[in-house]
Formats: C-alpha cells, sequence, structure tokens
C-alpha cells in the first residue's frame, strides 16, 4: 500500500557477520528501532513514518529474523547472543553515518538494546524498552505464572531441531497460537505487517533463527549478564520503560523498580492501554511517551 512506511525506503546494508534488511526515512537525530518476536522491522509502521518527522529513523530486521542474514545452529549460540546482535546494530548505523543515536525497542529487540547499551555506552544516547524486564530477571523471578504465561522461552530453547520440527509442520497456525492464542491474527497486526511476519515464518531457517535466539538467551546470554552485574555494568544513558497494561510484565513485575536497578541515569516510563504490541494496538499512546521524551 502506497501509505505502508510512506517515505521509506527499503533496502539491505552489510555488517561484519551478514547482510541486513533495513527500512530508512526521514531526517534529524538518529533513531534506530528494534522489533520483537515474532515479527519484523514491518512492526514499526505505525510509528516510524511519524518519528521520521524529526528524526532519522532506521528500522532493520535482526539477524535470524525476516530478511537479515540467519547463522545455523550451534552448540554455544553464541551467533545469537546479545552481544553479536547488538555489535551488528553498532556497525550498521556507522555504515549509515551515525555514531551516536538513540535506540527504541521492543521484546527481543529491547533485550538486544539493552545489552547495546551496556557494551556499547558511548554510542546510545537514549534507550526506550518496551515490555520487558531484563532477561536475567525473568529467569531467576521464574514461578509457575512465568513457567504458564512465557512458556515460549522454555519451549523454544529446547535442543535443535524438536521445536523447528514442530514449528515448522504447521508455520501458520503456531504463529496465530503464539501471538493470539486463535486460529486468527490479532485485528491490530496492518495486513502488509501480517504479510512479511508470515512470509518469515513460513521460512525454516527463520523459525531456526528464533529458536537459537531463545537458546541463547537461557545460557550465554545469562553468562554475560551475570558478568555485568557482578563488573556493576550498567545502562548509563536515560532510559523509557513503556509495558502494556493488560499484559504479563506490568502484572508480574514492577518494571520502573527492576530497570533502576539496572541504570545510573534516569528511568521514566509508564503502562500504555494494550497488551503485548505495544507500537500497533496503541501507536498514538507510545508516541506520545517518545515524544516527549527522546532528544
Amino acid at each position: 500500500m502506497p501509505d505502508f512506511f510512506k517515505g521509506f525506503e527499503l533496502t539491505t546494508a552489510r555488517v561484519g557477520d551478514g547482510e541486513l534488511r533495513l527500512r530508512r526515512g526521514g531526517s534529524g537525530p538518529p533513531l534506530l528501532l528494534l522489533h520483537g518476536n515474532p515479527q519484523t522491522h514491518a512492526m514499526w509502521h505505525a510509528v516510524a513514518p511519524v518519528l521520521a518527522r524529526d528524526h532519522t529513523v532506521v528500522c532493520p530486521d535482526l539477524r535470524g529474523y525476516g530478511g537479515s542474514f540467519k547463522p545455523g545452529p550451534t552448540a554455544d549460540h553464541a551467533p545469537y547472543a546479545k552481544t553479536a546482535m547488538a555489535r551488528d546494530m553498532v556497525e550498521l548505523m556507522a555504515t549509515l553515518g551515525h555514531r551516536r543515536f538513540s535506540v527504541v525497542s521492543h521484546n527481543r529487540g529491547a533485550r538486544v538494546a539493552h545489552r547495546l547499551a551496556i557494551d556499547h555506552p558511548a554510542v546510545v544516547e537514549s534507550l526506550t524498552v518496551m515490555d520487558i524486564v531484563p532477561t536475567i530477571e525473568h529467569f531467576e523471578r521464574a514461578d509457575m505464572a512465568f513457567a504458564l504465561g512465557y512458556y515460549h522461552w522454555f519451549w523454544f530453547a529446547q535442543p535443535h531441531p524438536f521445536p523447528e520440527n514442530l514449528i515448522n509442520a504447521a508455520p501458520e497456525i503456531w504463529f496465530h497460537a503464539h501471538t493470539s492464542r486463535e486460529p486468527k491474527p490479532p485485528g491490530f497486526f496492518r495486513e502488509e505487517a501480517m504479510a512479511d511476519y508470515l512470509a518469515a515464518a513460513r521460512t525454516p531457517e527463520a523459525i531456526g533463527g528464533m529458536c537459537e535466539d531463545y537458546r541463547a538467551a537461557a545460557t550465554i546470554d545469562l553468562e554475560h549478564d551475570r558478568a555485568s552485574r557482578a563488573e556493576r555494568r550498567q545502562v548509563e544513558c536515560p532510559m523509557l520503560v513503556l509495558w502494556g497494561s493488560k499484559g504479563h510484565v506490568g502484572n508480574w513485575y514492577d518494571p520502573l523498580a527492576i530497570w533502576r536497578g539496572y541504570c545510573s541515569a534516569e528511568v521514566t516510563g509508564g503502562a500504555v492501554d494494550s497488551g503485548h504490541y505495544l507500537a500497533e494496538e496503541a501507536p498514538e499512546q507510545v508516541l506520545t511517551h517518545l515524544r516527549a521524551f527522546l532528544p
């Protein structure tokens, strides 16, 4: 459709480990938007064009997702460590001429963004995370509610190729069940975005990348998170923390209190009237928060 990411260029860019698909548009201070699972950069369709009025907006697909490169499974899951995925983003933005930028992120992309801010503090001007607390906090606080609500964290992390085989047998049924618990997609997923999500879901390499992402979260990412905590390495830039009032994160945790333990700068934010998919369910509310926060 002509208004889908209107004014944006769909292109690719090479980073050290492979090629990333991205959309970019606008002008002004650089802004990196990182998507969640099981989505692609298309999740920003209602937010990115508005932000592009005042910012140079870059929306990539993370490695393993969408149209970006997809390393195969490894025993240590290192290609999907958030340290590696964060390095992709630093290299991408540098390739596009941006040495310092703000980051807005959701779900899995927010876990990459958290690592990006810790490992590369000089390049991150501000950090927005949506509907997460730090990965290590999820695992250390896990109880029956978490295990039932986020069961996919444990299923996707099972050894290759068990979860991949099950998902690849019926990718569309899996996608709809995963995103809505119903045999049809949520009404707020725009048709063009939905087509992009399903195109990835039908690709065994993308399902493999997704599962490796979760395997890394349960193994090598926890090693890195424990090391950072022991070394007292924190996010050093201002943070905006948002969550869906109808989702799990705000009901299970106090997100602001938790994130203030991981950030040495100011942490602000609050709930949005939505479920998990904030930028697609309640884009105007998300934009109101972002306009007030972004440099």
